[in-house]
């Protein structure tokens, strides 16, 4: 049996399993630039073309020099492994309303603040990187961000699983108030304790409304709870439907 109550922006729905809130912090005040692209066109689990490892390394490469300027935290280069569960029937009921996530490499770039993750994006080794991932690529999405929630910082120094989740919704306010009341799941049922919410710029036309950025150590860690048990779905996912929300999850290792 479905319950369900509204709460501000939200629609709850099976509030019964009580899952725990999470446990937020404080936003960062960094800028992001997020690039994310699908260039072999074939399940990701599958080895690498020769072209998209030539990518890989040439976006490595962009980003260890974009690091060697004081405004930017950090560089990270993404290779996907996985097309997570997760994408609901939402996504289903509005065919066409959105490009479905398949990028099978990612790229993170965090900046002091959002007027300098601006910057960035003009400089030389920027548009080169940018200019050569369009020209590989089938399909892109560019966009610029900031971080409006989290759970705490995702470490990059580390190997490991890491998240993009690309959120398909109808509403911003909706689609923030229904990541965070989920995520506690995760939290207690994956042992999540990061997680970093990129937020479009305003004047930012993106397709999707937020993308949710999170690390596991490994894959164990989460691909069972997500395929196995009867609460993300029922928890999850439901109250994503519920919300007029679609989540479409994609796991990644560092390249």
């Amino acid at each position: 049996m479905t319950t369900q109550s509204t709460m501000g922006p939200l629609t709850v729905v099976n509030d019964d399993a009580r899952f725990p809130r999470a446990k937020l912090a404080e936003p960062l005040p960094s800028g992001f630039v997020h690039i994310a692209a699908e260039v072999d066109g074939k399940p990701p689990f599958l080895l690498n073309s020769r072209e998209k490892r030539r990518l890989l390394a040439r976006c490595k490469e962009w980003c260890r020099q974009l690091e060697e300027d004081p405004d930017v935290l950090s560089a990270v280069v993404f290779d996907a492994v996985l097309n997570a569960p997760g994408r609901g029937a939402f996504l289903k009921r509005r065919p066409g309303k959105v490009h479905v996530a398949r990028f099978d490499l990612a790229i993170l770039i965090e900046t002091t603040n959002p007027q300098t993750a601006d910057a960035l994006k003009t400089s030389p080794v920027y548009t080169a990187m940018e200019r050569t991932v369009r020209e590989a690529a089938s399909f892109t999405h560019f966009v610029t961000a900031t971080n409006p929630k989290s759970m705490g910082p995702v470490d990059h120094e580390r190997r490991g699983v890491f998240l993009f989740n690309y959120f398909f919704a109808e509403d911003t306010a909706q689609n923030l108030a229904v990541w965070e009341y989920t995520a506690g799941w995760f939290q207690n049922e994956t042992g999540l304790d990061n997680s970093t919410v990129l937020l479009p710029r305003e004047g930012e036309r993106p397709d999707y409304r937020i993308i949710n950025h999170c690390r596991w150590d490994r894959l164990r860690d989460v691909l069972p709870s997500l395929l196995l048990k009867r609460s993300f779905r029922t928890y999850v996912l439901a109250n994503f439907e519920a919300n007029r929300v679609a989540a479409m999850p994609i796991l990644y290792r560092l390249a």
